[in-house]
């Protein structure tokens, strides 16, 4: 009996499916060509030994600011060899422990996955550091995910170009620009960031966008396809993955309708189940905590005290009421819940629902 695979022929509608991927990156980055420029000039000096300039990139989500750092990361080790790029998703290296341990096994030292301190692990990053004798660059995204877990690991990092001759450039992520606002003083001295701030794009530039990604992705694409994804993307904040997911779904669509290119039908077919990415990721990636306080809100508004109480009858072992109110303003920092402040007989008073 044939392999069933074997039997199932080749694709009319994808020529490469990976190329609509968010995580895919492309040779070329239209309309951001400003912004890789002037990050790269931010990292240059570290291919020759010198401090290179600390960065923080910021806008909405999907605009541009994690492919652009990874498409200069990129450009960066090719262009020399005197340079290590490192980047790293801070919704999964929430702590100091586990980003120093990323950055040192992939400076090629062997650590421990349990049992090693944190300052252990430390010196063998630093020890990996002088042996490589390379400039050392690292992306923390989402960065804002780390300073509400643990904003001790940012002086860590900071505190690394104290043991060697080859400072380490650290690049920061995040949608939030007031990001470092409240930070502790002592990492807030110690940053000496510029900003490279990021706008959503113009219908026409996410077009001209698509349209590039379409002409590697599909055989066959019918006029006005590529219109309608990106119109959908703009009216949802200019996410690109927004738009990237449109084509996805309509070529799969058109695929299964054994259709021999895709459509305006199919993509007017799917637009109204492509929904913001962004809100989708994050509501995986919370932890349980932050999940209990969502489902107990639903639809309804209600007191934050009250919130509490209901929280606590939930989980066996409830945190504090100081970090409950951390947990508060990390879903609204994450704009999962709103806050609507009011005057009542006892004070002023938050009352929350979902956004």
């Amino acid at each position: 009996m044939n392999n069933i695979f074997s039997e199932i022929p080749e694709s009319k509608i994808f020529k490469n499916e990976e190329i609509l991927s968010p995580e895919y990156l492309p040779e070329l980055l239209p309309h951001r060509e400003d912004k890789i420029k002037h990050l790269a000039n931010n990292l240059l000096p570290a291919s020759r030994g010198r401090k290179a300039q600390d960065t923080f990139l910021f806008g909405p989500p999907g605009i541009g600011k994690t492919v652009v750092t990874k498409f200069v990361f990129r450009k960066f080790e090719e262009f020399t060899e005197r340079v290590k790029t490192i980047y790293i998703n801070c919704w999964d290296y929430k702590s100091a422990h586990a980003i120093l341990s990323k950055i040192a096994s992939e400076l090629g030292a062997f650590v421990q996955r349990r049992g090693m301190s944190k300052d252990e692990i430390l010196e063998k990053l630093i020890e990996s550091c002088r042996k490589t004798n390379k400039g050392l660059v690292v992306c923390l995204d989402e960065v804002d995910q780390l300073i509400f877990s643990e904003e001790e690991a940012l002086y860590d990092l900071l505190r690394i170009n104290q043991y060697i001759e080859n400072p380490v450039c650290l690049v920061f992520i995040s949608n939030n620009p007031n990001v470092f606002v409240n930070i502790d003083a002592r990492i807030k001295s110690s940053l000496d960031t510029e900003e490279i701030g990021f706008k959503p794009y113009s219908l026409e530039e996410m077009k001209e966008i698509l349209q590039e990604r379409v002409r590697y992705a599909f055989h066959s694409v019918e006029e006005g396809v590529v219109l309608l994804a990106a119109n959908h993307a703009v009216k949802n904040k200019g996410d690109v993955r927004v738009g990237l997911e449109c084509l996805s779904k309509a070529g799969r669509l058109a695929e299964k309708e054994n259709s021999n290119k895709v459509k305006v039908e199919h993509i007017k077919k799917i637009l109204p189940s492509v929904k913001p990415v962004k809100p989708e990721i994050i509501k995986e990636r919370i932890s349980e905590d932050e999940r209990v306080v969502l489902e107990i809100l639903g639809k309804k508004e209600i007191l934050s005290g009250e919130l509490y109480k209901e929280y606590c009858k939930k989980i066996g072992l409830p945190i504090s009421e100081r970090k409950f109110r951390d947990f508060i303003s990390h879903l609204k920092d994450l704009k999962l819940i709103k806050i609507r402040k009011m005057e009542g007989v006892k004070g002023r008073l938050r009352i929350i629902s979902k956004a």
